[in-house]
C-alpha cells in the first residue's frame, strides 16, 4: 500500500457556507457544457456548477470569492407561509386560507370562510394538520398531472409509464429512460397552465432526452403557447418553492 498516495476528493452533491451566521446549504452539479465555475440562484436554492475535470479545492475557493454575492441575494428570498391555520397558501393559482377543522377523521374540503374567501378545511390537531394537507395536496398534484401527462403522451405518440410525486430539490420535473416521470407536488399550487407546461416538457422528453432544438419543437408541437407556463415559473417559481418547506 502506497501510504503518500492521495486519492482525489470527490465532488459532493452539496456543500454548506456560513453566511450572516446561518448555513446555507448549496447543491454542487457538474454540467459537461460548463467551460469556468458557476454560482447561480435558482428557485431550489443556491447551486455551485463545476466544469468537467474541475477540482473540489478550486470550486470551494470560488464559493468562498462569492459569498457576499450570496448574502446579498439570498436575504430576498421569499418565504412561504408554513401550513398552520390561518395561514394562506395557493391552489392551483387562487390563495386559499387555511382552516383548522380540530376534527380527528376526515378529509381536507375545498370551501369558503365565513367572509366568502376560498379556504382549505383540514381536520386533525394542530401538530398534523401540515402533514394532512401536504398529503391532499400531493393527491391533487398526482390526479391532475396524470390527466395532462396523459394527454401529451398521446399528442406525442409515446407512452408513460409511471409518475410520481417528490419534493425535488432542484427541479420542477424529471424524466427517466423507463418512461417513469417524476413531479414536483408543488406544481398544483401553480396556475393550471403552469402545470400544464411542465407535464408537456417532462413528456416532450420521452421523444427527446436532451433540450435540442427538437427537443423543444416537441414541447410547442403538444403545447404551442408553452412559453406562457415557462415565463411564469421563471418569474414566480422561487416563491412557489418557499411553500410547505
Amino acid at each position: 500500500m502506497n501510504l503518500f498516495f492521495r486519492s482525489k476528493p470527490k465532488i459532493p452533491a452539496s456543500t454548506t457556507i456560513t453566511i450572516d451566521g446561518a448555513p446555507v446549504v448549496v447543491s454542487v452539479r457538474v454540467n459537461a457544457r460548463s467551460r469556468s465555475y458557476r454560482l447561480s440562484l435558482p428557485a431550489t436554492g443556491p447551486v455551485l456548477t463545476l466544469p468537467p475535470g474541475g477540482k473540489w479545492s478550486e470550486a470551494e475557493a470560488f464559493l468562498l470569492r462569492q459569498r457576499a454575492w450570496l448574502a446579498a441575494r439570498i436575504t430576498r428570498q421569499p418565504t412561504g407561509a408554513s401550513f398552520s391555520h390561518g395561514s394562506l397558501v395557493p391552489l392551483r393559482g387562487v390563495d386559499h386560507r387555511i382552516i383548522g377543522t380540530g376534527r380527528l377523521r376526515g378529509r381536507v374540503e375545498v370551501g369558503t370562510d365565513e367572509d366568502g374567501h376560498a379556504a382549505l378545511f383540514v381536520p386533525g390537531d394542530d401538530a398534523h394538520q401540515a402533514r394532512r394537507l401536504t398529503d391532499w395536496l400531493k393527491a391533487e398534484a398526482h390526479a391532475d398531472l396524470v390527466i395532462r401527462s396523459a394527454i401529451h403522451a398521446e399528442r406525442l405518440g409515446v407512452s408513460v409509464k409511471a409518475i410520481k410525486m417528490r419534493s425535488q430539490a432542484s427541479r420542477w420535473g424529471s424524466c427517466s429512460s423507463t418512461s417513469t416521470i417524476n413531479y414536483n407536488w408543488r406544481l398544483v399550487m401553480a396556475p393550471p397552465h403552469v402545470l400544464d407546461y411542465v407535464a408537456a416538457h417532462e413528456v416532450a422528453h420521452l421523444v427527446e432526452m436532451n433540450h435540442s432544438p427538437a427537443f423543444w419543437a416537441a414541447v410547442k408541437r403538444t403545447l404551442p403557447d408553452m412559453e406562457r407556463g415557462r415565463a411564469w415559473l421563471k418569474a414566480h417559481g422561487r416563491e412557489l418553492m418557499a411553500h410547505g418547506g
